[in-house]
């Protein structure tokens, strides 16, 4: 019996170690820190424990755009990871990838598991599709640009109301100035998304042609318009006093905001949870501002954030343990207690309609600003998204030409035509490549 017992055991041990050695493992690339770090390593962990075939590895790789450069130089290596995290306007070179990625749609299909593209917000599905309606990527951290407010600042400034439009914006941060923020009273992380990108759906002003690149690529830039040079101008004339403060290219100076420094800025829907981890005062998100003189103002917003994209050259067990990760995110349940602790959108219907539902919103009800910023108006061929080639690139010249008239260096139109000239014959390059 001793012996029979032993060899159970040992044969138990076998199989357990067998079983653990067979696992198969899902690399994910992505670019999450802070608190929303902690939500992509508790998801990994929590799909490892809920079965025991496959096991998804969670690694950061930087920002945004350094996560997509390591991705495309790793594909190119022949060691692509099996998923990456992108941020929306890498959609474009993705896209384009021809065999470095696998359509999320057509993987999900072939392995067999439930999806729907209808079962996602209207707003993200359409912006990760095909003009066919072909889902490319899966999304993931969806979000959109929110005005960030100290409200404590605000009462001590004496501002009555949050502001609504950039005029009221500019006299609050005159007001925040002189109560003793002196280093910064308004500022705004992600420059261009804010300042170009974002301000032209919400005022229903074409980016570019051939709507905003999502009808084609042969797409033109138009972002030179009165109302943006008025934007960067009036920008221009309040960053000599400090009134508005320039915080940089992305999202590298959002703690100038959870510290009190700057009560003002707009930035994703998803710096909540590091708003509600390091704020140290009352806050709200409040809809972006708007110049009231612009016919048909507010618009819709255009969402931020990142999807996951399934990169091409993996076997079919490494699809299906990916597809079923991807059926782990969907849950409703999971998609709504997502939702409500980390800002993001919840990408799918049902989750919307459970946190709404729940009375969440009655409590929290600026944490539905975002989808009703998204939701506004039905979206134009002005707000219904994006998609232009080498994103990336281009929001690198366009930073410049911003920084370039804050400094004084250019004049704000001179600026925003070269900003235009310059991501043109970006465009131009990149249609060539992509039509190869």
């Amino acid at each position: 019996m001793k012996l029979r017992t032993r060899l159970a055991l040992s044969l138990a041990a076998m199989m357990a170690s067998t079983s653990a050695f067979a696992q198969t493992e899902i690399q994910w690339w992505h670019a999450m820190t802070g608190a929303n770090n902690d939500v992509v390593n508790k998801l990994a962990a929590d799909f490892n424990a809920s079965q025991s075939e496959y096991k998804v590895t969670a690694a950061y790789k930087g920002s945004y755009p350094d996560t997509l450069n390591a991705a495309i130089a790793a594909f190119r290596a022949g060691n692509a990871p099996h998923i990456v995290q992108v941020f929306e306007v890498g959609t474009a070179t993705m896209m384009s990838a021809k065999g470095a990625i696998k359509p999320v749609g057509q993987m999900m299909q072939e392995a067999g598991e439930k999806f729907d593209p209808k079962a996602y917000l209207p707003a993200i599905t359409g912006y990760y599709s095909t003009a066919k309606g072909e889902m490319l990527s899966f999304p993931f951290n969806s979000s959109s640009m929110v005005m960030w407010v100290n409200k404590d600042a605000l009462k001590k400034a004496n501002v009555a109301e949050i502001p609504k439009t950039w005029p009221d914006v500019f006299e609050a941060g005159k007001k925040l100035k002189a109560a003793g923020y002196d280093k910064c009273g308004f500022t705004v992380a992600w420059s261009p998304w804010a300042l170009i990108e974002q301000f032209s759906a919400w005022h229903n002003l074409p980016l570019g042609t051939k709507a905003n690149g999502l009808d084609g690529f042969d797409t033109e830039l138009k972002f030179n318009s009165p109302a943006h040079v008025k934007l960067l101008t009036d920008l221009v004339a309040l960053q000599k006093d400090k009134t508005y403060d320039y915080s940089g290219r992305g999202n590298e100076n959002e703690g100038r905001f959870t510290s009190g420094e700057c009560p003002i800025m707009l930035t994703s829907s998803g710096f909540y949870g590091n708003v509600k981890a390091n704020a140290k005062f009352e806050f709200a998100a409040a809809p972006m501002p708007y110049y009231p003189d612009v016919k048909g103002a507010p618009q819709n917003s255009i969402i931020g954030g990142a999807s996951l994209w399934v990169m091409g050259g993996k076997t079919a067990p490494e699809y299906k343990g990916i597809a079923k990760f991807f059926t782990f995110l969907s849950d409703t349940d999971r998609q709504a207690k997502l939702h409500v602790e980390s800002g993001y959108l919840p990408i799918t219907l049902a989750a919307y309609e459970k946190v709404k539902a729940s009375g969440f919103y009655n409590q929290f009800p600026d944490r539905e600003t975002p989808l009703k910023e998204l939701t506004n108006k039905e979206p134009t061929e002005n707000s219904r998204g994006l998609r232009f080639g080498n994103m990336v690139q281009m929001r690198d010249m366009w930073s410049e030409e911003i920084e370039a008239a804050l400094a004084g260096k250019k004049s704000p139109q001179q600026a925003l035509d070269d900003a235009v000239s310059r991501g043109n014959a970006t465009l131009r390059q990149f249609e060539r490549t992509a039509n190869r």
